[in-house]
């Protein structure tokens, strides 16, 4: 039996963070693998924030909806910067 005096400590592991640009390409993948026209469907997501144009194949839904849509608009828009104007 434990002593009542002592204070116990519980611990929570964090789940590991997952990168913006990573959650992207799962969501990229299983809208394609299912059928579906990425671009518009994370477009309708993101302008939405309705989670029903995300499939739920391979957690793509779970995923997207742990990033917040400013997120993925700053990490979708740095990108095409970063491939179009910086040389």
């Amino acid at each position: 039996m434990q002593d009542k005096n002592q204070t116990q400590f519980f611990r929570v592991q964090k789940e590991p963070e997952i990168k913006v640009k990573d959650v992207l390409e799962i969501v990229y993948r299983s809208l394609s693998e299912k059928g579906y026209n990425p671009l518009n469907q994370i477009v309708g997501y993101i302008m939405s924030g309705d989670p029903t144009y995300i499939t739920s194949h391979n957690n793509a839904r779970s995923l997207i909806m742990k990033v917040e849509r400013d997120e993925l608009v700053e990490e979708l828009l740095s990108d095409y910067i970063r491939k179009n104007f910086q040389k």
